[in-house]
């Protein structure tokens, strides 16, 4: 089916276009190449009275196997980055890794926690990913987004209402266009020895062998996810093909044709262990979304 120019595929398994090689099946899929195919797919979906659900790379989530109702948006294929001054403006699409290369080679410094993380600019803002130091809010300094009414909007300062893995995102319902990077100038070199130091820090730390979604739980107060689970003897357990990693306890790894619901059953095997144990709750990083 196609919307003036725009291809709009019709009963889709997410599985192919996610990080875990799993998730259920959409009633309709997109992936825009520009803003405007994004604004004329989301003024379809409204007219046709669609629910809408929007993602970048599938990195940080899990769609149980029913899956999704209404139109799924993939901006995996809006990936502009440009570079002006210290600011880099990057496409909701964008891989966030390749954006940091782009960083790097302009000599500006401030996006170097994110070099080995996969995933998209528009779904690390919306988490205010972070790791080693690093963080979104640290270095974000404006977002554009579509906005349900149509109208697109810049967010700024505390209208990103950033916190731990949030940002204002998850509650007013804009869609990511674009973000906005204030860096700093430094030496390329220098750079380059920070991004690949994390990068040799994740190979000897993360099972990058296996597709995941990353560490699975926030961090609770006083403690760490992946030790908890660890000390509750848990590494290795599986359900269906999804196992938490014997490399490192707080990701959970596709081994074997895992599904959506065996990351999901598998979550709440270990909240319910680490909750027995330990009494300590822990929380999900990845969202779950989708029909059982």
């Amino acid at each position: 089916m196609k919307i003036q120019h725009i291809n709009i595929l019709e009963n889709q398994i997410l599985a192919p276009y996610a990080h875990t090689q799993a998730g259920g099946l959409v009633d309709f899929l997109a992936l825009p190449k520009t803003h405007h195919e994004l604004a004329i797919l989301a003024q379809w979906a409204t007219e046709k009275q669609l629910p809408i659900h929007i993602f970048g790379r599938l990195s940080n989530l899990v769609v149980r196997d029913g899956g999704l109702r209404g139109l799924t948006i993939l901006t995996q294929d809006m990936r502009s980055i440009t570079v002006e001054g210290n600011m880099i403006t990057a496409d909701a699409g964008a891989d966030l890794i390749i954006t940091t290369e782009v960083a790097m080679e302009h000599g500006l410094s401030g996006l170097e926690w994110a070099a080995g993380i996969p995933g998209s600019v528009g779904g690390a803002v919306f988490m205010n990913a972070g790791a080693y130091g690093g963080q979104c809010d640290l270095v974000v300094q404006s977002v554009t987004a579509l906005m349900p009414d149509g109208q697109l909007l810049e967010f700024d300062g505390a209208q990103l209402d950033f916190g731990y893995r949030q940002s204002v995102f998850q509650e007013n319902g804009g869609i990511i266009i674009s973000a906005q990077f204030m860096l700093q100038p430094d030496d390329r070199q220098a750079i380059r020895l920070r991004m690949d130091d994390f990068n040799f820090k994740r190979a000897n730390k993360q099972p990058l062998n296996y597709p995941s979604n990353g560490s699975v739980f926030k961090r609770p107060e006083g403690h760490f996810a992946g030790k908890l689970i660890m000390d509750a003897g848990l590494q290795g357990t599986r359900v269906g093909g999804v196992e938490v990693s014997k490399k490192h306890a707080g990701f959970m790894v596709n081994v074997n044709n895992g599904s959506g619901n065996d990351y999901e059953a598998l979550i709440h095997l270990v909240q319910e262990r680490v909750q027995s144990k330990f009494g300590v709750t822990l929380e999900t990083e990845v969202r779950i979304l989708g029909d059982n």
